[in-house]
């Protein structure tokens, strides 16, 4: 069976989750390096990748590497390129993204010019013609340069894995599902204890935490463009991982994960949202200002995108709106505390320094993930397991 290198992309600063997250589906990592996580796999491994991932950006396929310094010394590495063995005659074929970093070549649009001009003059050779159709399936190319070290992969995904398919409706500052899940999954929190996000918006830490906790992959009802991909990837791959993945779904479960935000209608929008996740029944949603946040239970978790003043007029009112949180946070007693947020100021008028503060780049933008940690829970005895059960 044939084995690929797989190149996984992932936001800047959270490789470690990728690489556990690729671990727990079985692969052995070959590479980290910023942004992104190497593994060999099979077709089947494609397929899980992108179906399994909750922290990915995208799945790509490893056509080959070399090393340029100049633009022809891209075409000629282009060329060289095994590219009959992956895309046939009457494939669609371009360069989708080109990114350069402390590299001689660095002009994206030049890039994806020269690279499609000799990957057309490699299919010439290859298949014996001097013109293509190209009215079959769609194969994207993206590349990577680094230090002048060009790595050349073709897209399996198509849109970004952070596209679940459930959020058809969104706040005005939404955070990417993706990163929503990569962050929960740097916390301890765990589909037994509570979960609550004062500033939840239109749901996607509250759906990603449920889904989470009901065992629903992530990719589970999405298309991906290697779908089309017959030759290298069969629709039996697909299915099979699709059927697996439904088995692992159980949603009688018992949560206690809770959403709320001071907008009705983001409320409503969460509800919607959640719906189409499968996972409303998992969540309760909730119209409710930051002050009114509390909890009867002990040894929650908070975990929120709240505010930090990207939008005009709001910056005058972060102040107070940290020290809000910072207030009902002191009041929830034993609880744990995790908020991404552009602010630098937040620990200041929260009113206590994190236990660990994460820069996390969120696209271009600099981030904090503040982890404030509470006590843990006592364990529990297995003659309460039992009274409880």
């Amino acid at each position: 069976m044939q084995r690929y290198e797989i190149v996984v992309p992932c936001h800047f600063g959270l490789e470690s989750v990728l690489k556990k997250e690729i671990m727990d589906l079985g692969y052995d990592i070959t590479e980290v390096a910023d942004g992104r996580v190497t593994f060999f796999g099979d077709a089947d491994a494609v397929c899980r990748a992108n179906i399994c991932l909750r922290s990915a950006e995208r799945v790509l396929i490893k056509v080959g590497g070399f090393h340029a310094e100049n633009f022809e010394d891209l075409f000629q590495g282009t060329k060289a390129l095994p590219w009959e063995e992956y895309i046939p005659e009457n494939g669609k074929f371009w360069v989708k993204k080109a990114s350069s970093v402390k590299s001689k070549v660095y002009s994206p649009s030049d890039i994806q010019s020269i690279m499609k001009k000799a990957m057309v003059e490699k299919m010439k050779q290859s298949y014996h013609t001097n013109w293509f159709k190209e009215d079959g399936e769609s194969f994207p190319v993206r590349v990577f340069i680094m230090k002048d070290e060009v790595t050349v992969a073709l897209d399996t995904t198509g849109d970004s894995l952070h596209k679940r398919g459930y959020r058809r409706l969104e706040s005005k500052a939404p955070i990417a599902e993706n990163l929503a899940a990569a962050l929960l999954m740097l916390t301890p929190w765990k589909s037994d204890r509570i979960l609550v996000d004062p500033f939840c918006g239109s749901g996607t830490f509250p759906i990603e935490a449920a889904m989470m906790a009901a065992g629903i992959a992530p990719g589970l009802n999405r298309h991906f463009t290697a779908e089309s991909w017959s030759h290298l990837i069969t629709k039996q791959n697909w299915d099979d991982v699709r059927e697996e993945m439904r088995e692992e779904i159980n949603l009688d479960i018992d949560t206690d994960i809770q959403g709320y935000d001071i907008d009705p209608e983001m409320i409503e929008i969460a509800r919607i949202n959640a719906a189409k996740a499968g996972v409303e029944k998992l969540i309760h949603f909730q119209t409710r200002p930051i002050a009114e946040l509390s909890h009867r239970k002990k040894y929650g978790f908070i975990i929120s995108n709240p505010p930090y003043g990207e939008r005009i007029g709001e910056k005058d009112e972060l102040p107070q709106l940290y020290k809000t949180i910072g207030e009902r946070y002191k009041a929830l007693d034993s609880w744990s505390m995790y908020l991404i947020t552009g602010y630098d100021q937040a620990e200041k008028f929260i009113g206590r320094k994190a236990d660990k503060n994460r820069k996390i780049y969120n696209g271009m933008l600099k981030t904090y993930f503040y982890q404030f940690n509470g006590p843990k829970p006592p364990r529990r005895n297995n003659n309460e397991k039992r009274e409880e059960e």
